[in-house]
């Protein structure tokens, strides 16, 4: 439901693919809502003392623009509107600089708070079992089930190469080779079928 707490994190996890270190490290100034766009130049990580930094990702594809559909930049630009409000609420005020994901008072959310709320989502839902990470995965397997192109999908995840989006994602290759064939059949045959169609009308005069 749009008023739990981690709707719009949730919602972009799933619409992006990103990573849960990503999304917490995500600033407004870092969302283009004229371009439908946001840009990831940071990841959040928790340190076995407890203690959170931001660091840069890991390979400079990590470093990347991902494009934003309609119904996300929507749903960011609501969870926008009641930050506003509850900073205003506080005697504060949103910056650009502020976290987009974060507590009332701005400082970051904990990952596992996070994954932990996900899990509950999920098992009222009857998903036991699927964790925030498996947003990512449900992404690419969508995107390349829908014929998008894998090198599009490795630059929406940030790979390193577009093998490593081949090999994690090959259990879907099967059927994607199988739509591919299907797909021929519809464009050679049904031009065939025209063509023939067509051919018979000149003769019959």
């Amino acid at each position: 439901a749009k008023s739990m707490p981690y709707h719009a994190l949730f919602y972009l996890a799933l619409f992006t693919g990103m990573r849960r270190s990503e999304l917490l490290a995500l600033r407004w100034s870092d969302l283009d809502f004229l371009l439908c766009q946001l840009s990831i130049t940071r990841a959040l990580h928790q340190l076995q003392d407890g203690s959170r930094i931001f660091r840069q990702p890991k390979t400079a594809k990590g470093r990347r623009l991902i494009s934003l559909s309609p119904s996300t930049t929507i749903v960011l630009e609501e969870h926008r509107e009641r930050q506003e409000q509850i900073r205003q609420s506080i005697g504060s005020t949103l910056t650009e600089d502020d976290l987009v994901f974060c507590h009332e008072d701005g400082t970051p959310l904990l990952p596992n708070t996070v994954s932990h709320a996900w899990t509950k989502l999920a098992n009222r839902a009857g998903l036991k079992g699927i964790r925030l990470h498996d947003a990512r995965h449900t992404h690419a397997s969508l995107m390349l089930k829908q014929g998008i192109h894998p090198k599009i999908v490795q630059e929406r995840l940030g790979h390193g190469s577009i093998q490593i989006t081949l090999d994690t994602y090959s259990h879907v290759a099967p059927g994607l080779q199988q739509a591919a064939a299907n797909r021929f059949d519809e464009i050679v045959l049904t031009k065939h079928q025209y063509n023939t169609e067509k051919e018979a009308k000149e003769i019959v005069g």
